[in-house]
Parts: structure tokens; sequence; C-alpha cells
């Protein structure tokens, strides 16, 4: 079976994973029709065998890619 990714909808907050209930940014679409969605954690962690079932899979995960705004501060 071939996996691609579709043109789909943009993952939101909205969506969740559906093992951990954090924000989704894997979706998998399953061949009987259903999806699944995963965090990157777990999209990462479940990917070799969600490819090889998988019809297709929408990744987002390089939506995590920047780094936090945060500033270190010092109390020097």
């Amino acid at each position: 079976m071939t996996t691609a990714v579709a043109p789909s909808a943009a993952l939101s907050a909205l969506d969740r994973c559906d093992r951990c209930g954090a924000q989704a940014y894997v979706r998998v679409q399953l061949p009987t029709g259903g999806e699944l969605f995963f965090c990157a954690h777990h999209g990462r962690e479940h990917g070799d065998k969600l490819r090889e079932m998988a019809v297709t899979i929408h990744d987002e995960t390089d939506r995590l890619g920047g780094t936090p705004n945060a500033t270190a501060s010092s109390d020097g």
C-alpha cells in the first residue's frame, strides 16, 4: 500500500491525539474510511505501523520546529 500526503484541511487546536489528548499534528486515513489523530510524540512512536496500514498520512509536525520565544533571565 502506498502512503502519500493528502491535500486536506489543516489540523487545528481542536484536533486531539487519540492516545493522550494532546494537540494532534498527524492525521491518518485508514482503508476503512476512518481517521486517527496523533500528537507528534505518538505519531513518531507508531509511525512505522501507521505507514504500513494508512491510505494517507497528513503530517504537520514541521509546525513544531520553531524555537520558543522565552527569554532567559539572570539573577546576576
